[in-house]
């Protein structure tokens, strides 16, 4: 039995992404734990989503968050429900994923936030600040950070 009733895990769409998802669906097994899978996206047109992937190479992963959340979250919850998580809720938020993640965890008053760590060790994310970085250090909630990409 674990003591996180409500909680909320944000995807991408990217692989590391999903490895949080499982971690996030282990700790929602109780059945009276519900899970809630979460992926910020901004509204944009292909020309954009082009542009920005010749601009992001390696990231470009990211732009498809910039697309309908529809697959990424079907994708989430199917792994969610396989890795053992009860109740899967599926949420698609406009906006960037750290005051998104942030908003849905209030308004749902969460328990637990889970993230992965992509992004955490690099370069832009010291510089410029990652969203696990970013949700650690705003959330009013526990936060976990899911050790998802390793070297």
């Amino acid at each position: 039995m674990t003591a996180y009733r409500t909680i909320v895990v944000g995807t991408d769409g990217s692989d590391s992404s999903y490895v949080a998802v499982e971690k996030a669906a282990a700790l929602a097994a109780d059945p009276a734990a519900t899970l809630y899978v979460a992926c910020a996206y901004y509204p944009t047109d292909d020309r954009d989503v082009a542009a920005a992937a010749d601009v992001l190479k390696d990231e470009a992963y990211q732009v498809r968050g910039s697309a309908p959340t529809n697959e990424i979250l079907r994708t989430a919850r199917d792994r969610a429900v396989a890795a053992g998580a009860s109740t899967v809720v599926e949420r698609s938020v406009v906006g960037e994923p750290v005051e998104s993640l942030l908003t849905l965890v209030k308004e749902l008053d969460a328990d637990l936030l889970v993230v992965g760590n992509r992004g955490l060790n690099t370069l832009t994310g010291r510089l410029l600040g990652s969203v696990p970085s970013d949700v650690a250090r705003k959330s009013g909630t526990d936060v976990l950070i899911v050790h998802t990409v390793r070297k």
